[in-house]
This record gives structure tokens, C-alpha cells and sequence, in this order.
């Protein structure tokens, strides 16, 4: 038992500590009212022993569910994908592996292109599009091969003035290979590694 004693002491000591500080906190302000008021009064103001009207300080408190669901509404929100959920208005589908495409000059690969290409769909769309990910892929691959092949990757090729052309044969091609809506290909990542 005496053993025990010294080990005992502290855990009862912060049990009680615990136990008081809980019993010691002030209560948060407008609790004292909310409790009192019956349901179904939130249309009449409720005021304090200063006379302020507590539904006035916020006013957002009721409006706010409303105003975002009207929001949400207004803009073209998500609509409901038939499981409860809203489905997202747009939709981003990468390609779960990079590409690579090889810089051939006199028959030797010289460098390889390296890059990371995402689809912006519709969310309705999503999931038809990764089913069409292989045709996409080709696709995307054949013209990046051609833009190799005619020097778009030369020189600067990082410069806005080489990549919006990519850009805007990518987002043909795509929407070429698939009845699908394809609103953009984004050039996430790209890179020349030396072969």
C-alpha cells in the first residue's frame, strides 16, 4: 500500500484539478438565453440585460445555409449525380503516367520531352473520360510526336509563344479522339532530360 500511495496522490490530484476547472469555467455568452427560450420563438427578437438583440449582432446565422445554397444555385452549381451527392461543375482528369516523348535528330535520340497532360471536363464526364484515357493517350502522344518532329520543342520551347500553339493542337486532338466535351488540355509539368 505504501507503495501505491506516491502513484495515487498525482492521478487523484489531476482528476480533481480537472474536475474543478470544468466546474469553474464561466458559461459562453448567450447560452443563458438560448436555453431559456423556448423552440419555435426565433422570429421574435431576444434581447440581453443591455438590450441588445442577439438574432441583430449576427444576422448571418440563419441566412448564411440559404444564401449558399442560392449561390450555388445562381452560379451553375453542382447538380445531383443521382446518389445524393452534387457533382462538380468541372472536372480535372490526369493521365496517371507522364509522357515521354523522344527528340530524334539524324537517327540518335538527342533528349526526351517529359510531360504531364490533365483534361478539364465537365464533373458529369469524369469518370466516361478515364474509361477513354488509352484513346486519349494516343491521341495526345501522336501530336506530341509531330510537334517534336517539326522542332516545337527546340530552343525555348517553355515560352508562351511555343506552348499556346501545343496548347490549342492538344485540345484538337483530344477533342478529336472522343465525343466527350474536352474544354482544355493542361500542360502540367514539362522537362528535357538528356538521352
Amino acid at each position: 500500500m505504501k507503495k501505491l500511495l506516491p502513484l495515487l496522490i498525482p492521478v487523484v490530484a489531476l482528476v480533481g484539478g480537472i474536475a474543478a476547472g470544468d466546474w469553474l469555467r464561466p458559461a459562453p455568452e448567450g447560452a443563458g438565453h438560448a436555453a431559456e427560450a423556448p423552440a419555435g420563438e426565433h422570429g421574435e427578437a431576444e434581447t440581453d440585460a443591455h438590450g441588445s438583440d442577439d438574432h441583430a449582432a449576427d444576422p448571418s446565422d440563419h441566412a448564411a445555409p440559404a444564401a449558399d445554397h442560392a449561390a450555388a444555385s445562381d452560379h451553375g452549381g453542382g447538380h445531383d449525380d443521382g446518389h445524393g451527392g452534387p457533382v462538380p461543375a468541372e472536372g480535372w482528369f490526369t493521365f496517371p503516367s507522364q509522357f515521354f516523348v523522344p527528340l530524334m535528330r539524324n537517327g540518335d535520340m538527342g533528349a526526351v520531352m517529359i510531360l504531364t497532360l490533365t483534361i478539364e471536363t465537365p464533373g458529369a464526364e469524369l469518370a466516361a473520360m478515364e474509361q477513354q484515357e488509352h484513346r486519349l493517350r494516343d491521341a495526345l502522344l501522336r501530336e506530341l510526336l509531330i510537334h517534336a518532329n517539326t522542332g516545337g520543342f527546340d530552343g525555348n520551347f517553355t515560352s508562351e509563344a511555343r506552348l499556346a500553339p501545343l496548347r490549342e493542337r492538344l485540345h484538337k486532338a483530344a477533342q478529336a479522339s472522343t465525343d466527350l466535351t474536352v474544354k482544355a488540355v493542361l500542360i502540367e509539368d514539362i522537362a528535357r532530360q538528356a538521352g
